[in-house]
């Protein structure tokens, strides 16, 4: 990232998930602020959410309970041995009160094509399908780095997938003159 601050030149953004989708719209909305978007398998930007994940994830918001929180994780994961400090962290989650996620649409995604985009997707996600939302990146935003990781799940993908989202792929595209992480 660059100097934080006012008059700081632009950012490098990220985000995982929901995470993803208010990066998407802050650089679509902002692009003179952001150098370049990490997308980690984003929801709600490319594609929306399959039927039977949504079924699956109602009851954990409206009666989080640190019992189906640990259920919906192994489902979503798959029997992906979860990291126990982790896997707390969520349950933890259950105790807070519980606010609503702001969505809506999808981010103008033709104000993100002149942005650099690398996109990395949960190849066992639940959430949506991996192959789908990956030729909508595609067909959105052509000069996008996409790249499915196989053995990855949603809600594990930050945790299991640190390598290949460190990973620095070869410079691809220019910005300012010099060449751009992804």
């Amino acid at each position: 990232m660059g100097p934080a601050g006012p008059g700081a030149g632009p950012v490098l953004l990220g985000g995982h998930s929901y995470g993803a989708w208010i990066a998407a719209h802050y650089a679509a909305r902002r692009p003179g602020r952001v150098a370049g978007l990490l997308l980690l398998n984003p929801t709600l930007v490319f594609a929306g959410l399959r039927p039977g994940y949504v079924l699956r994830a109602l009851p954990m918001p409206a009666r989080p309970t640190p019992a189906r929180i640990r259920s919906f994780l192994a489902w979503e994961s798959g029997g992906t041995a979860l990291d126990p400090t982790w896997l707390r962290l969520q349950e933890e989650g259950a105790g807070f009160p519980s606010v609503r996620p702001v969505t809506g649409p999808r981010p103008d995604l033709a104000a993100l094509r002149e942005l650099p985009v690398r996109v990395l997707l949960a190849g066992r996600a639940r959430c949506h399908d991996p192959v789908r939302v990956a030729r909508a990146v595609a067909a959105a935003l052509p000069e996008a780095r996409t790249e499915v990781l196989p053995g990855a799940s949603h809600h594990a993908f930050p945790l299991t997938a640190a390598g290949a989202i460190a990973r620095d792929p070869a410079p691809r595209h220019r910005l300012n003159g010099r060449a751009h992480p992804f």
